[in-house]
């Protein structure tokens, strides 16, 4: 039964930010309590705290006083959000919710010289890299990837 109901609040996280996605896209929010109104309106229950952690970890940032997606200008393409270097020989990429996969097949597909591999989840990809040299590198030509068939 337990396990049951991790699965149950992982759906209702999916699908939460699923409709924060939407929400986002269809009108200006200014506030994360308009937000979770919203939400609430649309039969999404959710709190201050959990809607505060889904705008961190899908990227969403404040622009003219209204949330958006970051790099929504095209940059963002197929769902990548951003690129980070950790630790020495590893790139940390967000996605949005439920595309970690195809973004990492097509990194993969890159046959990237400084890529060793690549492992995915929901949102987040780990991209293992030959060095620290090679994080730099890697990033950018992960976003031009991206950005050239965007």
């Amino acid at each position: 039964m337990h396990l049951c109901s991790v699965y149950a609040t992982r759906m209702n996280k999916h699908d939460r930010q699923q409709k924060i996605l939407s929400l986002i896209q269809a009108k200006p929010i200014g506030t994360q309590e308009d937000l979770r109104v919203l939400l609430e309106r649309v039969g999404v229950p959710a709190t201050q705290s959990s809607v505060s952690r889904d705008l961190e970890a899908l990227g969403i940032v404040k622009q003219h006083g209204h949330y958006t997606l970051p790099r929504a200008n095209g940059a963002g393409a197929r769902g990548l959000l951003s690129l980070d270097q950790a630790g020495d020989s590893l790139v940390i990429a967000r996605t949005l919710p439920g595309l970690a996969s195809a973004v990492a097949v097509e990194i993969d597909a890159a046959a990237m010289r400084e890529v060793v591999g690549t492992i995915a989840g929901e949102d987040t990809i780990f991209i293992a890299v030959r060095d620290a040299k090679a994080q730099r590198a890697t990033i950018k030509q992960v976003w031009e990837l991206f950005d050239e068939h965007g």
